[in-house]
């Protein structure tokens, strides 16, 4: 069952017992208090000037909050969902910082396909199932993947710049 709710200009997303959040970064603050490691990657994303980050990975703080930082041009739907990922070890804030994101979603308890083992070293699991859904994102605009959550990123025309914030649990 999907329903959504507003929360100012947020979208949050329940299917079952699982939420997918999705809103803009002016609104970020409301997302703190979620898990103790989302206000240290909130300050740096809020006090980063976004547009001048290089591609490659760096840290915030240490092993715990790593940043993502890739400038790419989008993919076809079928090139993402053939890697439909969710993660054990980390939760990702992924921020669109130029250009259109669309991602797929769906709750990794509905899932019934994974393509192989997961990948420990990586932090990685892969289905093979379809999205549920579809949404997109555009220029400060983020989501957040919790261990619950499949998706499929990087879907779109054109140069997407985007940095992904990983959370370690």
């Amino acid at each position: 069952m999907k329903t959504h709710s507003s929360f100012s200009n947020s979208q949050i997303f329940k299917f079952s017992n699982c939420f997918m959040i999705l809103d803009s970064l002016a609104n970020s603050s409301k997302y703190a208090s979620l898990n103790p490691l989302f206000a240290k990657a909130f300050a740096y994303i809020n006090a980063t000037d976004l547009a001048s980050l290089e591609v490659g990975k760096f840290d915030i703080d240490g092993e715990n909050v790593r940043g993502i930082v890739s400038d790419k041009n989008g993919v076809k739907s079928e090139e993402s969902t053939a890697k439909f990922e969710c993660h054990n070890a980390h939760i990702d804030i992924q921020v669109c910082i130029r250009g259109k994101e669309t991602l797929g979603w769906k709750p990794r308890g509905t899932c019934v396909a994974p393509r192989g083992e997961y990948n420990a070293e990586k932090d990685v699991l892969f289905y093979n199932d379809a999205p549920d859904m579809f949404f997109g994102m555009t220029d400060n605009q983020f989501a957040i993947f919790y261990p619950e959550d499949v998706h499929a990123p990087m879907i779109g025309e054109g140069p997407i710049k985007k940095l992904v914030i990983k959370i370690k649990i």
